[in-house]
């Protein structure tokens, strides 16, 4: 696990452009996983400019959804889907077959499970699946007391995340459950990264990172990842120990 710290939101945003640049350098057909949320807003924003000034080539990539609110599509406000056409694909060129992303809408959450699973396996696996991390250490929807071997799944939210992702919607919405990348593909994914900004999570940073491993703070498996790469701004490292 590698943790760097940038002295500003933009900054570490840019990092994050970077180092996807890079990897398109080696594999310009790559199979990319977004998170949606605060921290990587600026990330996206700067990797937009960068593929429509012709600085990076998104063409050839893959796009694989991380998560989703069950029952909700790209036209619900404050859907994961929602999120990212927002922010990204509405503003590229990209061929629709290359979007992979839930359908949590679906009858059978399950099957949506196994296509998921199987696109990511038979690509390879992720090149790059970036997280950003919840209030209560969640990675994607992976909830507290979430086992470390599961790939996609549906999930039962957490209390937390209910109360934390009435942030994205207008009004009171009902938040009961969620489907997900699992952490076993963030394991296995040849680059796992870890987006977060803010003094908000300030603490659930350092206690993923420097606390204890354990399903209750599902952020804990980073430790547990070598390649693991940990991009954080001043604020959201401000309660590590010895950060730098």
């Amino acid at each position: 696990m590698k943790i760097s710290i940038y002295d500003t939101y933009d900054e570490m945003s840019k990092a994050a452009v970077e180092l996807i640049a890079k990897q398109l350098t080696i594999k310009p057909d790559s199979i990319l996983c977004f998170p949606s949320g605060d921290s990587p807003t600026g990330m996206l924003k700067h990797l937009v400019d960068a593929a429509n000034d012709g600085r990076i080539d998104l063409s050839q990539c893959f796009f694989v959804g991380l998560d989703e609110w069950v029952g909700m599509d790209e036209n619900d406000v404050g859907s994961c889907k929602y999120y990212l056409y927002s922010n990204f694909f509405s503003k590229l060129n990209i061929d629709p077959e290359r979007i992979i992303l839930f359908d949590a809408k679906s009858d059978d959450l399950e099957d949506e499970c196994e296509r998921i699973n199987n696109f990511i396996s038979e690509k390879g696996g992720l090149d790059i699946m970036m997280v950003g991390i919840g209030m209560n250490g969640h990675l994607g929807l992976n909830e507290p007391g979430t086992s470390f071997d599961l790939y996609a799944h549906r999930t039962a939210l957490d209390t937390v995340t209910v109360q934390v992702g009435q942030k994205y919607f207008q009004n009171e919405t009902k938040l009961t459950e969620g489907i997900t990348l699992g952490l076993k593909h963030l394991c296995e994914a040849k680059t796992p990264v870890l987006i977060a900004s803010g003094p908000k999570k300030a603490a659930i940073i350092a206690e993923g990172l420097q606390g204890s491993v354990t399903t209750e703070v599902p952020a804990s498996i980073l430790q547990t990842i070598p390649k693991a790469i940990i991009l954080l701004d001043k604020d959201a490292a401000s309660a590590l120990e010895h950060a730098s």
